[in-house]
């Protein structure tokens, strides 16, 4: 990886606490929600700047003891052609304090994205990975801020020139429709 993209590191000087090593970064999310995700109609494409816009149910779930977190998404209102499902797998390694990120969706059958990596520190989720979009090298970063009680904000984007710049592809505001802390444990 780049310097850009320098991995987070353990603080090797503390005890890992699993109330507070990073595990329950993600907690905020468990539950029902209603999304309204805003997106380039081609994310591959830098040169891009045609958006659609869209709602999209989802819902998040711990697994593992804690350890990880599985979503679904599924867009609502799409015509025929457009509609497609998402899901997205996250675990966290106690060891590095680090999560990692897969998603995969059913416009991509027998697929799984190469796995974003980071942490939440300041209340902002950064998760970042090298891969190849639209036939260019590129730095993918997912990010998580505004979070409040009942909602979320999310963005995507991508960089081609080292994360020297971002172009972000790929937004979404979350409004909780359920009151997650009855079904989480």
């Amino acid at each position: 990886m780049t310097d850009t993209l320098a991995e987070p590191q353990a603080d090797s000087g503390s005890q890992t606490d699993p109330g507070t090593d990073g595990r329950h970064d993600f907690d905020f999310a468990f539950g029902r929600w209603r999304n309204k995700l805003r997106k380039l109609v081609d994310t591959t494409d830098p040169e891009c700047t045609e958006w659609v816009e869209f709602e999209v149910v989802g819902e998040m779930r711990p697994i593992l003891g804690g350890l990880g977190n599985f979503d679904t998404f599924v867009p609502v209102g799409l015509p025929e052609e457009d509609r497609f499902e998402g899901a997205t797998l996250r675990l966290f390694d106690p060891a590095t304090r680090l999560w990692r990120i897969w998603w995969m969706s059913s416009r991509h059958p027998g697929g799984i994205d190469v796995p974003v990596e980071g942490r939440f520190e300041n209340g902002r989720g950064q998760f970042f990975c090298e891969e190849e979009i639209g036939g260019r090298p590129a730095i993918v970063r997912y990010e998580w801020f505004d979070l409040a009680p009942g909602s979320t904000r999310f963005e995507q984007a991508f960089s081609f020139d080292g994360g020297e710049t971002w172009a972000v592809n790929w937004i979404t505001t979350g409004t909780r429709e359920d009151d997650a802390s009855a079904d989480v444990a």
